[in-house]
């Protein structure tokens, strides 16, 4: 139609409604609902819902032909009031973007999915304050059990949770101040093997560069460097430590300091694969050769030349075997809280087996 002044106007189409139980647009639909469209009673829709016998082949078609129209889905807070147990896990992780955790987050959920729980992850960004907000959010949400990356040293946080039958297990890193399942990699042996296998290729100036002092990873593999250069009789020298944050800048620094020397080390031994990454780079901008061998696999480290020679652990069955102990720990299973310990191994790819230059 024309108003007066020429222009067309569009008389307004009255909005839909939906009519199921008179409800507004967002609401869920309920099993009242899936009842009404198949035609049949609400005790029929709960047993078709909850997998239970006593409904014909044609009802529950009808049924579930409904709730696929429909959209339903079951509301498990009943059962969960039932039953005390939500069928849920938490994995707290110190950073989703780091590579190492990617097959330990899998795996986890690879285990969760075979018992029936649903995973939930979120990450700490290796902050103690953040990863205690992150657990006990969790915690509130009713979690049956938690698999925990500590950024923290002091854990004692968790003990009413704990005494709530939270299972529990950490990875990496052993939690502080509190007994608990752990699940690590054998740092100290690993880098006490990297280091040795620098020694047994002519090195006697070897560099370590790693992670923060505090972060148990970082010191237990220190303790391996430190091990190698003792069994060997090479004094260490302080200089040729760096220990500090992984930010590319530091690790540069440290590294050119190293190299920069008098005296230069002929070998650089790296904490872990963020460390690794940023020595690669730098040493790629030398002419003189120079050893490397770095705690952790990194993507792509066979398609280097040299190849890069490492110190891998398994980060997927470190999140195995951490999600099989805390599902032991809810079937009821276990007692005391142990610690298991994973072996390293030793890859070698030419980077590490580069004699002295001098």
């Amino acid at each position: 139609m024309v108003d007066r002044t020429g222009h067309r106007t569009v008389p307004e189409t009255p909005r839909r409604t939906h009519s199921l139980s008179g409800s507004r647009y967002g609401n869920r639909p309920t099993m009242k609902d899936v009842a009404a469209r198949a035609g049949v009673g609400l005790k029929t829709v709960s047993r078709v819902v909850n997998g239970e016998p006593g409904v014909t082949p044609e009802t529950e078609r009808r049924v579930q032909e409904s709730i696929e129209a429909l959209g339903f889905r079951r509301n498990d807070s009943a059962r969960v009031l039932r039953k005390g147990r939500t069928a849920s896990v938490g994995l707290v992780l110190e950073d989703l973007a780091d590579p190492f955790y990617g097959p330990l987050s899998r795996a986890v959920e690879e285990v969760a999915r075979a018992h029936g729980a649903l995973l939930i992850n979120g990450s700490s960004a290796e902050d103690a304050d953040r990863e205690q907000e992150l657990v006990l959010a969790l915690c509130a949400r009713r979690v049956d059990g938690l698999v925990v990356i500590p950024a923290g040293d002091d854990h004692r946080y968790l003990e009413p949770e704990l005494r709530a039958g939270v299972a529990t297990v950490f990875v990496d890193r052993p939690a502080g101040r509190i007994d608990a399942d752990v699940v690590v990699s054998d740092n100290y042996g690993g880098a006490r093997d990297g280091v040795a296998h620098l020694i047994a290729h002519g090195h006697r100036r070897i560099g370590f560069i790693g992670d923060m002092p505090g972060i148990h990873t970082a010191s237990e593999r220190l303790r391996g460097y430190r091990a190698a250069m003792e069994d060997a009789g090479i004094p260490v020298e302080d200089a040729w430590m760096s220990l500090g944050v992984t930010d590319p800048e530091r690790v540069r620094r440290a590294t050119e300091e190293m190299l920069a020397r008098p005296d230069p080390v002929t070998a650089v031994f790296t904490g872990n694969n963020r460390v690794t990454v940023t020595v690669i780079r730098v040493l790629s901008e030398r002419s003189r050769p120079v050893a490397l061998v770095g705690f952790d696999d990194i993507e792509l480290a066979d398609l280097l030349r040299p190849g890069l020679t490492v110190v891998a652990q398994d980060s997927a069955a470190l999140g195995r075997t951490a999600a099989e102990r805390l599902f032991r720990q809810l079937d009821g299973t276990l007692l005391a809280p142990e610690r298991i310990e994973l072996p390293t191994k030793l890859i070698t790819r030419g980077s590490g087996e580069l004699p002295p230059a001098d």
